[in-house]
């Protein structure tokens, strides 16, 4: 990495309210990154921090891409913003042609916002209005999945299974049901890979399907394979099931693909990767590589066309943002689909899959580690807890990490790690190097 200009720390830290973040501790020793290129990071004591998360999941073809730097200044020379309601930018259009030709199947129609949080929002709303327009207004119960996690807005955090995400906000959205998660410990610990047992945990479904009325059900939301609550892996035949029992039953399958898309599991999308296709597929991070939010809701056309009758003159769905298309994100977004086809990003997953998945499963020997799980470029270390202090182990792991040079993400006391899809071996090597030393440290 070039050598940067030096920042100089803040001085008052207090006016950020940071989120999902432990502000007092934070801010009596800050982390401070300043500039970024490439697998790397800089602080602002000039070291460099090997990137093992993709920043946030999302900076999938690493940082300070020349493609998606130069498509964002431009951009800004050119248009800056322009509305999306009732008017148009070409770079919007061109953006969702490219986008849904990269889909399989009819998943054709693309609905953008600016986050995760905001896309299944969108998601949950469409599949509301879906049914509604089609004469069947009754289906308004959605069902999520325990251990979800869809973005931190109502509705998200009403489907989403995170209890720590979900206890301090009151009741959340009525006419919300969870199936169970899909972690079985005891059965697929230390798998490598897709785990073989637990296919039936979709029937699940069926027992709400029972208890509801499947006739009152709009829509399941599942990630395909749940991030943020660390790395669970849809067992064999589980994905499938889930989508037999929603057609069966009518009920819209929604994947949250906002981690597994763009190429995370080495296919484009995790529709690709286990061949089952929803009905409704949000995304975000890895759309724009991170540089700018931006998300995007992918719609059948069955969707999509049942909103298409009326008037032509009337708005078909009362849904959308400021900045909904916004230029500068379409510009980004095209320049980073660019920049991952160039490079093969969509199939580095499978290339040095074994390679990972080796370099994540060379820690089991470890006393602490308790359980291992990886798929594509995503790997989980499940720690041991200490007595009376949850999350302490892995948030000391975290610490130790950022000081002996790699970016590492915790979650409870499981260390998650995602890196920029530009990974080789040598940077492979150093993450899981540095991490064994790390482990070896800590209490």
């Amino acid at each position: 990495m070039t050598a940067t200009t030096k920042v100089s720390r803040p001085n008052d830290l207090s006016a950020f309210w940071m989120p999902f973040t432990a502000n007092r501790q934070f801010k009596q020793a800050p982390r401070m990154l300043v500039s970024a290129e490439g697998m790397y990071y800089q602080t602002d004591d000039n070291r460099q921090i090997l990137d093992g998360t993709a920043g946030l999941w999302c900076c999938n073809a690493g940082h300070k891409r020349p493609k998606i730097v130069e498509a964002v200044k431009a951009q800004m020379d050119e248009l800056d913003y322009a509305p999306a309601f009732q008017m148009g930018h070409p770079k919007a259009f061109e953006l969702a042609s490219r986008l849904a030709q990269l889909m399989p199947g009819d998943l054709n129609h693309v609905f953008y916002t600016n986050s995760g949080s905001e896309s299944v929002e969108t998601a949950l709303k469409i599949a509301l209005a879906y049914h509604r327009a089609r004469g069947e207004g009754q289906r308004t119960r959605l069902i999520g999945r325990e251990r979800g996690y869809h973005g931190v807005n109502f509705g998200g955090i009403s489907v989403g299974g995170i209890p720590t995400n979900r206890k301090t906000f009151g009741t959340m959205l009525g006419g919300v049901d969870h199936i169970r998660h899909t972690h079985l410990p005891e059965q697929n610990g230390m798998t490598r890979g897709i785990p073989e047992h637990g296919a039936d945990l979709a029937d699940d479904l069926e027992r709400l399907c029972a208890l509801h009325d499947p006739s009152t059900i709009a829509a399941v939301i599942v990630e395909p394979v749940a991030g943020s609550t660390g790395v669970l892996i849809p067992p064999k035949g589980y994905l499938e099931r889930l989508r037999n029992i929603c057609t069966k039953h009518g009920i819209l399958l929604i994947f949250d693909e906002v981690i597994t898309g763009f190429g995370r599991l080495g296919a484009p999308f995790a529709v690709d990767y286990f061949g089952v296709q929803p009905d409704l597929v949000t995304t975000a991070k890895g759309l724009t590589n991170g540089t700018i939010p931006m998300g995007a809701v992918f719609a059948t056309d069955t969707i999509h066309d049942a909103f298409m009758t009326g008037p032509e003159n009337m708005i078909e769905l009362f849904h959308g943002y400021t900045y909904s298309g916004n230029p500068v994100a379409c510009a980004a977004g095209l320049a980073t689909l660019e920049t991952y086809e160039e490079d093969g990003l969509y199939t580095k997953g499978q290339e040095l899959g074994q390679y990972w998945e080796d370099a994540v499963h060379s820690l089991a020997d470890l006393p602490m580690v308790k359980d291992i799980r990886n798929l594509g470029l995503i790997g989980a270390i499940e720690l041991e807890s200490i007595e009376g202090f949850p999350t302490k182990r892995a948030f000391n792991a975290f610490l130790k990490a950022f000081e002996k040079g790699i970016l590492i993400r915790t979650t409870g006391d499981i260390i998650a790690l995602s890196p920029p899809l530009i990974i080789e071996k040598s940077h492979i090597d150093q993450l899981f190097g540095t991490l064994r030393d790390v482990l070896k440290e800590i209490d």
